[in-house]
């Protein structure tokens, strides 16, 4: 039979598939990169594209361990995991409350549209408008340390957060609520143990997404924390970054050693990822 007849026979669709390759190759070329001249040496380091783009002669993790001590790994790493995870746990808990308490309210009152639309809103403000009123703000109240970048952080996801959460409940019936209202249960632990673990999937798209934005973060730390001599990993990196040059050889190993964390915690999160992505698209 000729396949060419067949109506169940998959054309291939060119102009998606040279797409998707550009974009791999747009994504894993950055990435070869920084392996390769992360273990480089300096006398390697040429200006010709061939010899860039070359192998390492030797593979060496002596720039890892420079890297290491010229950044204060150790202690750049706990301040990093510090403000990650407290800033985790705070949205998972106040912006999932959040999100219920408004989600549930916006087809009862417009005043909660309004609330709504408010915090939203606030995706839009760009942090430079922000950064001197904040600074003043956090010296003033006395956060202008790791305290002050938590409570900043908290506030900074909210609106995505809550867009997030308040989307994702569009996709649990209330017929759950109701249910254990009529067994006796109150709001607050018809939350805690009915809705809070059905919004497991929404859970992790948040935890990946607010701990890429803490982690990465460079401008809040560098503003609030300022003087505090507590440095964050992307802070201690700019240790690398000088007048008169920048090492690219350590500069490139501490980017991969501060990266395998967060690709480690997005690995195990990656499969309720997707799903919570999708369901709180839905408006």
């Amino acid at each position: 039979m000729d396949k060419s007849k067949n109506p169940q026979t998959k054309k291939i669709n060119w102009p998606v598939t040279v797409l998707l390759i550009i974009g791999c190759i747009t994504v894993f070329f950055p990435l070869y990169m920084a392996v390769i001249i992360a273990f480089k040496k300096p006398s390697e380091m040429t200006n010709d594209i061939a010899g860039a783009l070359a192998l390492p002669d030797t593979w060496s993790f002596a720039n890892f361990a420079e890297a290491m001590e010229v950044t204060d790994f150790w202690t750049s790493l706990g301040n990093s995991l510090l403000l990650t995870i407290i800033t985790v746990v705070l949205a998972l808990v106040i912006h999932s409350l959040a999100g219920y308490a408004i989600g549930r309210s916006m087809a009862k009152s417009k005043f909660y549209n309004w609330v709504y639309l408010y915090i939203v809103s606030g995706m839009f403000v760009p942090f430079a408008i922000l950064m001197m009123p904040l600074v003043k703000q956090t010296a003033q109240m006395g956060i202008a340390n790791r305290v002050g970048v938590v409570v900043l952080y908290t506030v900074f996801y909210m609106p995505m957060n809550l867009l997030l959460y308040s989307g994702y409940l569009k996709n649990i019936p209330l017929a759950l609520e109701e249910a254990a209202h009529v067994d006796g249960s109150t709001i607050w632990s018809t939350y805690w143990k009915i809705i809070f673990p059905v919004m497991k999937p929404m859970h992790a798209t948040v935890a990946v997404l607010t701990a890429m934005s803490t982690w990465n973060d460079v401008m809040t730390p560098l503003v609030i924390m300022s003087g505090t001599g507590k440095n964050t990993l992307p802070l201690a990196q700019l240790t690398f970054q000088t007048q008169f040059g920048t090492n690219y050889n350590l500069a490139f190993a501490s980017y991969l050693l501060a990266l395998l964390p967060i690709l480690v915690f997005y690995l195990i999160c990656q499969k309720q990822i997707l799903n919570g992505v999708v369901n709180g698209a839905v408006k």
